[in-house]
């Protein structure tokens, strides 16, 4: 499985920038081979990793239960 190494504060600012998703650039790395992103800070230590899907269907599976997650954890933040 390729490994590929994203620097997470430029990741993002570059996506507000460009006005785009994460799930739009994802989209875009398919080829149909599983792919680990790993997601580092400034001083290089891992964040999180996500296992990039070989195929859109299951990259849209992702999608809508991240943000079923993200939902959940905001409401109880409230």
């Amino acid at each position: 499985m390729k490994k590929i190494e994203i620097k997470a504060e430029q990741f993002f600012e570059l996506l507000k920038l460009k006005d785009t998703s994460m799930w739009s650039v994802f989209a875009q790395m398919i080829d149909g081979e599983e792919k680990e992103i790993i997601f580092l800070d400034n001083e290089d230590k891992i964040l999180f990793n996500y296992i990039l899907p070989s195929n859109a269907e299951k990259l849209e599976e992702d999608r809508k239960e991240f943000s079923k997650q993200f939902s959940d954890k905001l409401s109880t933040l409230n």
